[in-house]
């Protein structure tokens, strides 16, 4: 079976924790994306980061982007998915966790990131109708 390391977008970048969220807004306008894992100064994952949690939880609340840092908006422990693990574990962690995107990592190291697009194109159409539908209910 297919798996993470496959079917991911590798050369992540991260946000780190310190930086603000304009300055990870600016990061993802550059790289054309709509989220960035936030990695500690110990480079370990904290997190993920979206530009709806940019919306929602600063600018929605009345924040100031420019001293919000990226590591506040960090909850919990990071949900990750190893670079060996099947596509099937990959629909499972998303499906159990209700999230689109999924770091990749191996051992300690972020190598890339999995989204709901990635598992769909690797999975057929019924494991995929199935994420789509877990994905899209509250």
């Amino acid at each position: 079976m297919t798996s993470a390391r496959e079917i991911m977008t590798g050369g992540a970048e991260c946000v780190g924790a310190e930086e603000t969220v304009a300055e990870a807004a600016r990061k993802m306008a550059q790289l054309g994306v709509g989220a960035l894992p936030i990695c500690g100064t110990d480079q370990r994952l904290k997190g993920m980061l979206t530009d709806r949690d940019i919306v929602v939880k600063v600018l929605g609340k009345g924040l100031d982007p420019t001293d919000t840092k990226a590591g506040d908006l960090a909850q919990g422990e990071a949900v990750t998915i190893g670079a060996d693990d099947d596509a099937a574990e990959i629909l499972r962690t998303m499906t159990a966790h209700k999230v689109r995107r999924l770091p990749v990592i191996d051992g300690h190291d972020l190598v890339g990131v999995v989204a709901q697009a990635d598992v769909a194109r690797a999975l057929p159409d019924p494991q995929v109708g199935d994420l789509l539908e877990a994905l899209s209910t509250d």
